[in-house]
């Protein structure tokens, strides 16, 4: 599990079901991480409600810090879950790279 996750909405209050959907999705990235960035790693999700001219769209933006890379994600959509969802697959291909870079970094050394 990632060591810290911090969950705030800005014009949209968090329920309970949204913030256990956010909490196991971007908690389980860390399989995805490198085993000595799991620990130290932290995520900061921002969800928010954009008034548009069409209709509310929610935003997802999660930041997650890792011991020598910041990785950001963003979406918008007309539903929470799916920007949440979005994010998190924009999410595990950064991770994925990370990952493959610090493996062939210190295959290297």
């Amino acid at each position: 599990m990632i060591g810290s996750i911090d969950i705030s909405g800005l014009k949209y209050d968090i329920n309970d079901a949204t913030r256990k959907y956010v909490l196991k999705k971007i908690g389980s990235l860390d399989r995805f991480m490198p085993l000595h960035a799991r620990k130290s790693a932290t995520a900061n999700i921002k969800l928010k409600e954009v008034n548009r001219d069409h209709g509310n769209k929610y935003e997802a933006e999660v930041v997650l810090t890792l011991p020598d890379k910041t990785i950001t994600a963003a979406d918008s959509t007309m539903n929470m879950m799916a920007a949440i969802d979005i994010v998190e697959a924009k999410l595990i291909t950064q991770l994925r790279k990370y990952k493959q870079k610090r493996i062939t970094l210190f295959n290297h050394l």
